[in-house]
């Protein structure tokens, strides 16, 4: 078909062009295991919406597509869905829809806010999430049922958690810890903290390449349906509103800049990775590893500024 066609094309143009800014941007190099990543990757992997449902997934990649990396707070955007169908509306209870302003792991905001997150994409919003999850029940089942899901949207076991990456995490996560420390003190923690850092800091450490989370993500682009089984994985207003978080909040206090130039909702990671969402068209992932000053991927979000403008998938 001449638009699959198309983006094989604008994949290709996209890596190529790319070249020229490699190794721009620093490392997410306060996380031991992911300081000596090379700045110097990138990847790009799109998973088209079948026309109907009997087809199967497209996807379109280049560069290093199949190389994995560690997904971080991308999976917050997994979680949040599982949490969703947990607890439906309830969720919004413990934690807000806001765009935060502020950085990733703020601790003056939660403060001034009485231990409500601004967002689930934040790491306060995340460890709500988390403890919401987790429910009194065993980290390490809530750990194997996280990684089970998110196997099952990549149709893909080779989907797996680094163990080394989950121990730095934890080696040095105590600006995390001091959060689910203050969220606690608010009420807002209701699980054993230990317990909720360790789900926390192994869903952060999920191992994944671009064609994996691509396909991972095609249930946002498709109103909440898995076209690869035609399983619900949630609903259609749930979804609309996972993206609309993404879209005002999946980029922290550059979330506004994302939306500006690129024009998709999307979550990034301090790994490099970015999942980005086309509604009722695609699902995108790029990764590269050097970071901007707002710990996003600096590659990956020029990567998604071009492809947009070659595709024309902006949603505005």
């Amino acid at each position: 078909m001449e638009h699959l066609k198309n983006l094989d094309e604008i994949v290709g143009t996209v890596c190529r062009e790319m070249q020229a800014h490699l190794g721009h941007g620093r490392v997410a190099d306060y996380i031991p295991a992911l300081a000596k990543i090379d700045p110097r990757h990138f990847g790009i992997a799109i998973a088209i919406q079948p026309e109907r449902e009997a087809e199967e997934v497209a996807i379109f990649a280049a560069g290093d597509a199949e190389v994995p990396f560690s997904v971080q707070s991308i999976s917050k955007v997994f979680t949040l869905t599982m949490a969703l169908e947990k607890l439906g509306g309830a969720l919004w209870k413990r934690v807000g829809k806001e765009p935060s302003g502020s950085p990733f792991n703020s601790i003056v905001q939660l403060e001034n806010e009485r231990g409500i997150p601004r967002n689930p994409l934040i790491n306060a919003g995340a460890l709500v999430v988390t403890d919401a999850l987790l429910a009194g029940g065993d980290p390490a089942q809530l750990i194997a049922g996280i990684l089970d899901f998110i196997r099952g949207l990549a149709h893909d076991p080779a989907v797996t958690i680094d163990p080394e990456v989950a121990t730095s995490e934890g080696d040095t996560g105590f600006r995390n810890a001091s959060l689910a420390n203050f969220l606690r003190a608010f009420g807002n923690i209701e699980n054993n903290i230990q317990d909720v850092l360790e789900v926390y800091f192994h869903q952060c450490a999920l191992r994944m390449n671009c064609r994996q989370l691509a396909r991972a993500g095609l249930y946002l682009a498709h109103g909440g349906v898995d076209p690869g089984s035609a399983a619900r994985v949630t609903s259609v207003q749930r979804t609309r509103r996972i993206n609309a978080l993404m879209m005002t909040c999946g980029h922290y206090d550059a979330s506004g800049d994302f939306a500006f130039r690129v024009g998709l909702s999307g979550k990034s990671g301090v790994g490099g990775g970015i999942l980005a969402i086309a509604p009722r068209r695609a699902s995108i992932a790029v990764w590269s590893p050097g970071l901007n000053a707002w710990g996003n991927s600096h590659v990956g979000v020029l990567a998604l500024e071009k492809l947009s403008s070659l595709a024309g998938w902006s949603v505005f």
